[in-house]
């Protein structure tokens, strides 16, 4: 159930609470770099061409299947209530029922997921709306160089716009051929399968263009801001 307090926000109902002891496991661990490979520092692998670097980035593992990995907070949402906002620097702000954003054109991605954790994921089909088809309806301003997404359960992450703007970024709502799971981040999620996963934000509900950065809940804990997983860019 989503109430409106009448501030434009929403209040979520959430079952389960923030793990105070596993926010402080992770900052400790961002602290220690204690997930950083013997190679993390040198130079990124040579991307110049096709089969030019292996396919699993350094430090990583491959995994069988999707880890669930939260907070503890998982958001009840309805989707008579769901909504996507999309505010900033556009020329034409837009938000979305769910049903409005189904009826938007939809595409299929594969692509691999890579966790800071340590985890890769190989041969996802993600299905949603490509960032580019959202970049084309909003029209961002030309000072707005920076994207900022919002959760519904409180978390934020930032990328820049570069990277929202990429083939493969999309907001998500299937994968695989199913709707994601709330423990998954559904009914929707951002996916930008070039970057560690956390900047792929669970439960999207604004995204907003900005001219200046503004780091996210992880970034601001000691994690990097630019989470390239081929620099293996870890911890900041």
């Amino acid at each position: 159930m989503i109430d409106d307090d009448g501030s434009g926000e929403h209040k979520v109902t959430l079952l389960g609470r923030i793990k105070d002891k596993l926010i402080a496991s992770k900052e400790k661990t961002a602290r220690e770099r204690r997930l950083q490979s013997a190679s993390a520092g040198g130079p990124p692998p040579d991307a110049s061409g096709a089969g030019a670097r292996d396919r699993l980035p350094p430090g990583q593992r491959r995994v069988d299947k999707w880890p669930v990995l939260d907070l503890g907070v998982t958001p009840k949402l309805d989707l008579a209530d769901w909504r996507l906002t999309v505010d900033g620097l556009v020329d034409a702000p837009a938000a979305w029922g769910w049903q409005d954003f189904l009826a938007l054109p939809q595409v299929d991605v594969a692509a691999d997921i890579h966790c800071v954790t340590t985890w890769s994921l190989y041969d996802s089909v993600w299905g949603g709306v490509a960032t580019r088809d959202i970049l084309e309806r909003v029209r961002p301003g030309a000072e707005a160089r920076f994207v900022l997404f919002r959760s519904y359960d409180g978390y934020t992450t930032n990328v820049p716009l570069s990277r929202f703007a990429e083939a493969d970024a999309l907001i998500a709502h299937r994968w695989n051929g199913q709707p994601i799971g709330p423990e998954h981040g559904g009914p929707a999620r951002v996916v930008i399968p070039s970057l560690y996963f956390w900047k792929s934000a669970k439960w999207v509900r604004r995204i907003t263009f900005a001219a200046e950065d503004q780091p996210g809940y992880w970034e601001v804990r000691g994690y990097h801001n630019d989470a390239d997983p081929w620099r293996e860019e870890r911890y900041g």
